[in-house]
């Protein structure tokens, strides 16, 4: 079976559904299938039924008491260990260096 014709999955999680609107719309219209959740438990299940075929994960940081997008991807990389990931944050960015996996990349949000 061929992989040509088939959309690379990036994982988008950001609890503020304008933003996760926002990043999702941009995704899709470069080509990529998207999947997405607005909260860390829904992450980590979306990530338990189908991190292996992921490409990327784009993850914000704050993502209410239950957990971090540094925990998302953590699990993120634990099932996937060469998934990219973003991180965005506004007021998370300077835990990036301690905090972040490793080759990842941190956007600051305005």
């Amino acid at each position: 079976m061929s992989d040509v014709g088939v959309a690379p999955v990036v994982f988008v999680v950001d609890d503020e559904s304008l933003i996760l609107d926002l990043v999702k719309d941009a995704l899709e219209e470069a080509g990529f299938e998207v999947k997405s959740a607005t909260e860390f438990t829904e992450a980590i299940s979306i990530l338990d039924a189908c991190g292996t075929e992921l490409t990327g994960l784009v993850t914000d940081i704050s993502l209410g008491a239950k957990g971090t997008g540094w925990e998302v991807a953590r699990h993120a990389r634990e099932l996937n260990p060469n998934l990219a990931v973003v991180y965005m944050s506004g007021d998370s960015a300077a835990e990036w260096p301690a905090q972040g996996v490793p080759q990842s990349v941190m956007v600051p949000k305005p």
